[in-house]
């Protein structure tokens, strides 16, 4: 959440910051500002709403080679023009990702000593900190606050009497930073680096990162020099662009066939056999650093994330269980680390994040660690924090995901999961080397399912005309259906804003059958076979009380019209594969039914990208 982009160099940076804000919009934010460099000191510009409202307000003649912007997603203090970034006070202006969570402590010092914030927000108390300790030093100056904050934060931070120069500090929020031939750059995603350059570092935590126009000087907090880990993305801009898609959303929906094949076929390796000349596949994690030795001595195996992530480790729940016989439990991060769980070193920790930066699971992950469990995670982003921290990552390769609503990033880990359980399960003895390869041949055929379900574009745009006036909606599955459903219903509430419930069907009448009503929408989701029949004694429950069922099935299932309005179908597979079909058709019915009613389909309102603070 929030945007953070500094530049310092031969640029116009009023022109750098503005276009970098742009192109973190998709991050979430309320309100949006620059501070830069200029005759007569530091000036800010700040606005509420859009980047766009903020260029309005900076005027062509603001000329300036180094500052720093923000967009803000409110914490502390509510929407308004004097609690956006940047924070002055005194010779210090600053920006800030993160919460400081002592900030009310810090407040009451602060005004003990006659300093009086203007704002609501805990940024303004660090910004008054760090002045409070400035005497010209600016490395002891930080050294000394960092001593004194608890929280999280990523700083950008500007001194009055040094002109043209950024420091740079972070604990939990992500920064990244590169130096190219135009000046030095710093911000809170890759993306806004893009334009100039390919080659990176991540600002080590309780690191002090010095920019000025020809070099970035990194430094611990004893000012030792320290050599940044330089790492390279392997797309371009074109990747965080539109491409030509009125939405991101419905481009990475597109993407996903290409997500999918570029996360499973580097595993996936081809051999063949001595004596009888035939050809079989088996997953390898060579690739990943993943040696079969891993899964020696699990007996238990714990996934936790938050929200889509967390709903990719439902299906890997059912995946593992079912092919290795040894129990899985889910747990969403944000409650793990409270509940004293129980985890020691035959335990295997999975953690799944797409930006590696999730605060919550990170926190997970180090509880993990402490308790001495073996951990993996399933990252996207190279050289995130989760990344850095865990034993062992399974990378995916989704590419950039600028929406909210994460769609090729959610198959892409359900990717992983698929080939983990079965090199897992052939490293047990679980499976035969032909049942795998024969799992992985069927794995390959997702992509074409999904192109097929992509082809129905009209028919999701005609259902979703139904559901435009809805205020309420639920989702019933069973086995693999019931963990997607709960994919469905956030993709759905959290676009479209329609209170939307995700229910295992057998649940029905131990409750929710009370809130099933004539016209209320109930999506069926009905594509495992071994519980068809089941799933259509639910659909009969929820007609008979007038609901507007839409059925997703597979195209050979035998269910009558009498139970459904509309029947979405997807390619018959076997039970195990048909999520990757189903979950883009969830996904199509969200876009479309937001589209409709003519919402923010890829800024939903109160809500951010990469949620880095608890």
């Amino acid at each position: 959440m929030c945007g953070i982009i500094g530049f310092t160099g031969h640029l116009n940076s009023a022109e750098v910051l503005l276009k970098g804000l742009g192109e973190l919009e998709y991050r979430g934010y309320d309100s949006a500002g620059i501070a830069c460099f200029m005759e007569g000191g530091i000036h800010v510009i700040k606005s509420v709403g859009k980047v766009a409202s903020l260029k309005k307000k900076v005027p062509a003649t603001f000329v300036s080679s180094c500052g720093i912007g923000h967009t803000r997603w409110a914490t502390h203090g509510g929407v308004s023009e004097v609690n956006a970034h940047p924070h002055s006070c005194g010779k210090v202006t600053l920006i800030h990702n993160g919460i400081i969570e002592n900030y009310h402590e810090l407040e009451h010092e602060l005004k003990l000593g006659g300093r009086q914030p203007i704002s609501q927000t805990d940024t303004e108390i660090a910004a008054m900190l760090i002045d409070s300790l400035y005497h010209g030093d600016a490395y002891q100056t930080i050294k000394a606050a960092v001593d004194k904050l608890e929280g999280a934060y990523a700083f950008c931070i500007l001194f009055s009497d040094q002109p043209d120069v950024i420091y740079c500090i972070r604990k939990g929020s992500p920064l990244v930073a590169c130096s190219t031939e135009q000046g030095s750059v710093v911000a809170s995603d890759m993306v806004a680096l893009l334009r100039y350059s390919k080659d990176y570092f991540i600002l080590p935590e309780f690191h002090i990162a010095k920019l000025t126009k020809t070099s970035i000087t990194l430094t611990d907090l004893n000012q030792e020099l320290v050599e940044p880990e330089m790492l390279s993305v392997t797309w371009d801009m074109s990747a965080a662009q539109k491409n030509g898609y009125k939405h991101y959303m419905l481009k990475e929906i597109y993407e996903q066939p290409e997500a999918i094949t570029r996360t499973i076929a580097p595993r996936i390796k081809k051999y063949t056999e001595e004596e009888s000349k035939k050809e079989y596949l088996l997953p390898d994690l060579a690739c990943d650093n993943i040696p079969d030795s891993l899964f020696s001595g699990i007996n238990r195996i714990i996934i936790t994330a938050c929200g889509t992530a967390m709903h990719a480790g439902l299906m890997g729940k059912v995946l593992l269980e079912r092919l290795l016989r040894i129990p899985v439990t889910v747990d969403i991060a944000s409650e793990f680390r409270y509940q004293d769980p129980i985890m020691d070193q035959n335990t295997l920790v999975i953690t799944v994040s797409q930006s590696g930066e999730t605060a919550d699971t990170l926190a997970a992950l180090r509880l993990a660690h402490e308790i001495g469990a073996k951990t993996l995670s399933i990252v996207n982003v190279k050289g995130s924090a989760i990344a850095r921290e865990s034993d062992y990552v399974f990378y995916t390769h989704a590419g950039p995901e600028i929406a909210v609503a994460s769609t090729k990033a959610y198959t892409a880990q359900l990717s992983a999961f698929y080939i983990l359980a079965f090199r897992f399960a052939y490293a047990k003895g679980c499976l035969s080397k032909h049942e795998v390869s024969n799992y992985l041949q069927t794995l390959y055929g997702v992509v074409p399912a999904i192109e097929e379900v992509l082809k129905q574009a009209d028919y999701f745009k005609k259902i979703s005309k139904e559901l435009i006036h809805t205020e309420n909606l639920f989702f019933i599955g069973r086995g693999m259906d019931s963990a997607l459903a709960c994919e469905g219903s956030i993709k759905l509430k959290e676009i479209t804003y329609i209170h939307s419930e995700a229910y295992a069907a057998g649940e029905l009448k131990h409750g929710t059958l009370s809130l099933i009503t004539e016209g209320i929408p109930v999506i069926a989701l009905a594509t495992q076979g071994n519980v068809l029949s089941k799933m259509v004694s639910n659909m009969k429950e929820v007609r008979a009380r007038g609901a507007m069922v839409i059925c997703i099935t597979t195209t050979d299932a035998a269910i009558e019209s009498s139970l459904y309005d509309f029947r979405i179908n997807i390619p018959t597979t076997e039970d195990i594969f048909t999520p990757y079909a189903a979950a883009v058709t969830l996904q199509m019915i969200a876009y479309y039914t937001s589209a409709s009613r003519g919402l923010d389909v890829d800024q939903p309102r109160n809500l951010a990208k990469s949620v880095t603070v608890e």
